[in-house]
């Protein structure tokens, strides 16, 4: 049993508050978004082609998609089944919720790992310290305005789906210490799946899903506070064993929290939302919720931050004015910029299998951003099949766009509403609603459109060139006007426009980046000139930039060229070249874009 003397809240009390549906301290409405929450119901029907509850709140309905829920099914086990010790301690301080006396800590807490080794220990510290009170008040998972801004208890009550440690078999014996009176078996049971079980590897032959509770534990490392806390999953209490599994409403939780952070540090948003879907991955390793159920609390976290970005007042009033507390903080206490703090940063990482990959999928490792944003895109369908139409057009709801405000600011509403179109995921998942007028929560990559290099054209559209890397916002353009197929050795002609005036950039080729001569811009912004391509360059495909003099700011997108062999020789990487530049104009085709960094 999760209680201690210290502790204000249990987790049967925490547990209880997530199936009502109620924040577990409620806010006075003061804002507009206060009074206007997202209807969880309806964003989450899609879930009605899996399944329909019997409409009494008890566990029990019909299965009308054997084949999606038995995915179900076989990814919880597996997950739960194959994730590491060290996981499974995480996932259990990801179950964490903080109490009244503040001694242990929630998800507001864990998520802050994305920020990375030392920027994590620093947002811990300052929030126990009370050094950063608005940043607490917005994100904290027990009455944060954004952190606590939806429940799940009414979606959870609508569809009443049994979790995945519920014994299919009615006569199964109730585990010693489990409440008897609300977790028995003969009445809290998942008996409707029984059917769609029965004769499954990852069940047994009474139709019980394979799952191993991961066991109670206390967390000594002072890592989210600075107190023992006992960490328990509550399988066996009423509130957990009696609630619907559809939604998550910890997952819920976990991307208000990890969102608003995400928002409040764009500079490390892809890291900081995988490691939310870390959190609600860890769901899933303790084996009390179904991957479905973490890609519908996903949504709803995505709905919940919308709502509170597109709230004129509360982002003046609350939102910016954290982010400028957190900002101000950091910096202070790393002792430099946010920029050069999060150079010298040991990034997030995870390897939740221990290097297993998952079924119909890959082994989910984060070593870097690229990894962190490929994880969190998997995450995002977990291999399911399109069980409804492909090939649809973009859908983004209204509202999205104000999750990139803080990513890319110097982008119109329309530009960043392009950027989340063109990163996107394909249509026909389970759970998209593409076409309908909510829109598709389901498909929004944020990892994505938060680490995109975007190019900005002539006519004002925002082309998304690359993904997993800085966000950043380029408006120059570099072109190749005699073309880009070039022998080794041989010079290039290069026009550029929509670059800083009277700048001198370094022409950089790309593989392995190598400096092959400079560009002299003019007042006007233009520059043309010629770099020699080094004769022992490789024979392919490659790219060239145009950089600024500190070799950082990659002014353009990516100039894709083709290099070919020089008469009776081979090529091969390295080598270096000279280039000339002058100021006069060159002619560019209308909308090729390049990168200029904003965000």
């Amino acid at each position: 049993m999760r209680r201690s003397a210290v502790r204000g809240v249990t987790v049967a009390t925490v547990a209880t508050a997530l199936v009502l549906g109620s924040p577990l301290a409620a806010q006075a409405a003061t804002y507009p978004s206060d009074s206007t929450e997202p209807d969880l119901v309806s964003l989450l029907n899609g879930y009605d082609q899996y399944w329909t509850s019997s409409g009494g709140n008890d566990l029990h309905g019909t299965v009308n998609d054997p084949a999606t829920l038995a995915k179900n099914d076989q990814l919880t086990s597996w997950i739960n089944q194959h994730a590491t010790t060290a996981q499974q301690f995480r996932a259990l301080q990801d179950a964490e919720y903080d109490n009244t006396a503040r001694t242990a800590y929630d998800q507001s807490f864990t998520v802050s790992q994305g920020l990375g080794a030392e920027l994590s220990k620093l947002f811990v510290d300052g929030r126990h310290a009370g050094e950063l009170p608005l940043t607490d008040a917005l994100i904290k998972s027990t009455g944060g305005t954004s952190g606590a801004y939806v429940g799940t208890g009414d979606a959870k009550a609508h569809y009443s789906y049994p979790r995945p440690y519920l014994p299919s078999d009615i006569a199964a014996t109730l585990p010693a210490g489990d409440d008897t009176a609300n977790c028995n078996p003969a009445t809290v049971n998942a008996s409707s799946l029984a059917a769609n079980r029965t004769g499954k590897a990852w069940a047994d032959a009474k139709g019980n899903l394979t799952i191993t509770r991961v066991p109670a534990t206390t967390d000594t490392t002072h890592e989210f506070s600075p107190n023992d806390v006992v960490l328990d999953a509550g399988y066996g209490q009423k509130g957990i064993c009696t609630g619907g599994s559809y939604p998550s409403g910890h997952t819920t939780t976990a991307y208000q929290a990890g969102i608003t952070l995400a928002t409040l540090v764009p500079e490390l948003a892809p890291e900081i939302l995988a490691r939310t879907s870390e959190a609600g991955n860890d769901r899933i390793v303790l084996g009390v919720h179904y991957p479905l159920d973490i890609m519908g609390g996903r949504i709803d976290g995505e709905a919940a931050l919308a709502a509170r970005w597109s709230d004129t007042q509360y982002r003046t009033e609350v939102l910016e004015p954290a982010r400028a507390e957190l900002t101000k903080y950091l910096e202070a206490e790393c002792g430099d910029t946010l920029a050069n703090c999060i150079a010298a940063e040991q990034p997030y990482t995870d390897d939740p299998y221990g290097g297993q990959a998952m079924p119909g999928g890959t082994a989910q490792v984060v070593t870097d951003r690229a990894s962190a944003a490929q994880v969190y895109r998997e995450r995002m369908t977990y291999g399911f099949a399109q069980t409804g139409t492909a090939g649809l057009a973009p859908s983004v709801p209204t509202g999205a766009s104000n999750l990139l405000l803080s990513t890319f600011p110097t982008l119109t509403d329309a530009q960043r509403e392009q950027v989340l179109a063109q990163t996107e995921i394909a249509s026909g998942y389970p759970l998209d609603q593409s076409g309908t007028a909510n829109g598709s929560w389901e498909r929004l990559d944020l990892a994505a459109a938060t680490s995109a290099t975007v190019a900005v054209g002539a006519d004002g559209t925002a082309k998304v060139v690359s993904t997993g890397g800085r966000a950043r916002v380029v408006s120059g353009v570099l072109i190749a006007p005699e073309g880009t197929s070039v022998q080794a050795g041989k010079a290039l002609a290069l026009a550029g426009t929509g670059l800083p005036a009277g700048a001198t950039l370094q022409v950089v080729l790309h593989s392995d980046p190598a400096v092959v001569g400079t560009l002299t811009v003019g007042a006007d912004g233009t520059a043309t000139g010629s770099v020699v391509i080094p004769a022992d360059a490789a024979v392919g495909e490659h790219t060239l930039d145009l950089v600024d003099a500190s070799g950082t700011s990659v002014l353009v997108s990516p100039l894709a060229i083709t290099v070919t062999a020089a008469p009776g020789a081979g090529g091969s990487t390295g080598g270096t070249g000279t280039a000339s530049g002058t100021g006069a104009a060159g002619t560019v085709p209308a909308g090729v874009h390049l990168p200029v960094v904003s965000g």
